[in-house]
């Protein structure tokens, strides 16, 4: 076979490094859009306006009030690197600008018609310059910039083959629209469409605005996120587990007001969710995480729409928390303060969650004795606890009815009571489920997946965190060795120290063979290589402990499904209303271990509905 003729080493012509250019930074009409919308917010606009036709391949029109461009500038402005947002290293360290690159419109204008039209606050009058022929005239506008791009991809033919319908098209451009018009609330949006309007966001508070965007449900079925930690801050809302969806079209995460795709934020706030969603569902969020600039690199990628953060696992731990804290309390305190039943005072880590001192004097204690339990500790502890009954470890007769009676007796007055968020219980139904009676209405728990719930609660607290300490570690009498990649084993020698406090021992044994010789001794029926396998591969960037962690879990969770009381088992209705209180004051109550609804809510409204009262 012979071999092709050597080429010799050329520079290229400036127009095909144009065309390379361009091709990296304008994807599609949504890629215009979104450049071209940067723009408009770093001069300071408040209000920004969209024309597109033909979902924006035979024109995109972007106007805006900001400052404007000084007309002996325009020129130099449709120049390749030419911009006004850094001017040294320690500019395009720190940027705090959604452009800086100076690459995009000067991309634009090699693939398309571009024309920019300008005023500045002490001009007499706006100017309009043509990229392509680069004649500059005075034109008629206010103050601010109008940028209109016509036959996206005329230069590029094979390209523009690649677009899909108009439709489309105006969907993604849409999005692009809307990942800005959430991050800033302060700015007006309107997009038109053949002359239409089919979107407008009027300037208002990030709440108002989070409804407008993504609809009123969305904040009604979503929890506030707040947190500070270190030198970051996390924000937005978290969409509760009973709303998720089948896709994930509803997890936007900004970094300083800049939208991005980051699977450091995404599984972060994905991990929070680990044991209340149900299936491959997929939660809501969205995120602002503020961060001081020099610690996140934003010059990735022409598209900016990727960063790079110098300390990956403080950002990945920060979301996860935020999130976690943010679905940790039940919606059942919630649903109370909707009423005029009183309500405790919030925390603020947990918005709606009793705090300590207003929380009802019934609360049964945790003593620091019970730290670490097994089934059949658990007999005893609920031998001292609510709720009553223990199926699984069978506890001695005579426990169950005292503990009821100890609490009943202990229980609020009639009029205390009404103010239960989860309400009075009733009766049971099918042997499965409480009927229960609150201010709103009538309430429906599965008896089985609430008990589930809050002895996998108990449990996991019970164990206790690490704390910072090392886990402890079951020496294995035969160490598992497996064959290991480059990477695998390069990780296991640097982070030996990481793994150790794991309760893992990875250490190499020969070339490219890895031997696990120690594991955690809460996971005692764990596949060794498997769980050092996992632990490696998340050792880089995510938190490896989640691994270790998600896995105890799920053996917590299997001793939880079967110390949880079963469907037909008789209850009193004491031992419905101790069931009920716990499920007030445990976090996580309104989804068992696997993502499942423990209660629901029928209004009096709704019940009068089914009867046809008041028609």
């Amino acid at each position: 076979m012979s071999l092709p003729p050597r080429r010799p080493i050329r520079a290229l012509p400036d127009e095909l490094v144009s065309q390379i250019a361009a091709g990296e930074v304008v994807e599609r009409p949504a890629s215009v859009v979104r450049e071209l919308v940067d723009n408009a917010l770093d001069a300071g606009a408040r209000q920004i306006t969209v024309r597109l036709a033909a979902g924006g391949v035979r024109s995109i029109v972007v106007e805006d009030d900001g400052t404007g461009i000084p007309a002996d500038q325009l020129v130099l402005a449709l120049e390749r690197h030419a911009t006004s947002k850094i001017g040294s290293l320690h500019d395009l360290e720190a940027v705090a600008t959604m452009g800086f690159r100076g690459e995009a419109l000067a991309a634009i204008a090699s693939i398309a018609d571009l024309s920019l039209a300008s005023r500045t606050a002490d001009a007499a009058h706006a100017s309009r310059l043509d990229a392509r022929s680069g004649e500059l005239q005075p034109a008629a506008r206010a103050q601010g910039t109008s940028v209109e791009v016509r036959e996206l991809f005329f230069a590029t033919p094979a390209r523009r083959k690649f677009l899909k319908t108009d439709a489309t098209e105006l969907a993604h451009c849409l999005e692009a629209v809307r990942r800005h018009a959430l991050a800033r609330p302060e700015v007006g949006f309107a997009v038109w469409h053949e002359g239409r309007l089919v979107e407008q966001w009027r300037p208002a508070a990030i709440e108002q605005r989070l409804a407008d965007v993504l609809g009123a449900e969305f904040i009604a079925q979503s929890r506030p996120v707040d947190l500070i930690a270190g030198g970051l801050r996390v924000r937005g809302r978290a969409g509760l587990p009973d709303a998720a969806r089948s896709r994930s079209d509803q997890q936007y995460a900004y970094v300083n007001g800049r939208y991005v795709r980051d699977r450091l934020i995404g599984h972060g706030a994905r991990s929070a969710y680990d044991d209340v969603l149900h299936g491959n569902r997929q939660p809501s969020w969205v995120l602002f995480v503020e961060i001081d600039p020099l610690r996140v690199d934003v010059n990735v990628h022409p598209t900016k729409i990727e960063v790079r953060f110098r300390d990956g696992r403080e950002v990945h731990q920060a979301v996860h928390h935020a999130v976690e804290a943010a679905l940790a309390p039940s919606r059942a305190p919630l649903v109370a303060e909707a009423t005029d039943a009183p309500a405790a005072a919030p925390v603020a880590a947990a918005p709606g969650w009793p705090a300590a001192a207003d929380r009802p004097a019934w609360r049964p204690a945790v003593t620091g004795a019970q730290t670490r339990l097994g089934l059949q500790d658990l007999a005893v502890l609920y031998a001292q606890e609510p709720p009553p009954r223990w199926p699984g470890a069978q506890p001695a007769v005579g426990t169950v009815a005292a503990a009821a009676e100890v609490r009943a007796a202990a229980a609020p007055s009639d009029a205390t009571a009404e103010a239960w968020p989860l309400g009075r219980a009733l009766a049971q139904l099918a042997g499965a489920y409480i009927l229960a009676e609150n201010a709103q209405g009538l309430v429906v728990v599965d008896m089985h997946a609430a008990h589930e719930r809050i002895v996998y609660e108990r449990l996991k607290a019970a164990q206790g965190d690490a704390g910072g300490q090392a886990l402890p570690a079951q020496p294995l009498l035969i160490p598992a060795t497996f064959a290991a990649t480059p990477t695998e084993v390069a990780t296991a020698s640097a982070r030996a120290e990481a793994l150790a406090a794991l309760g893992l021992d990875v250490a190499p044994l020969s070339p490219g063979v890895l031997a696990v010789r120690a594991r955690p001794a809460a996971l005692a029926g764990a596949d060794p290589v498997a769980l050092a396998r996992a632990v490696l591969a998340e050792l880089g960037d995510l938190d490896a402990s989640r691994v270790v962690q998600r896995a105890r879990d799920e053996l917590l969770a299997t001793m939880a499904c079967h110390g949880a009381v079963r469907a037909n088992r008789q209850l009193s209705v004491p031992e419905m209303n101790a069931l009920l209180r716990d499920m007030e004051r445990t976090e996580r109550a309104d989804q068992c271990n696997h993502g499942r609804p423990t209660w629901r809510q029928l209004t009096l409204r709704e019940l009068d509905g089914l009867f046809l009262r008041g028609r």
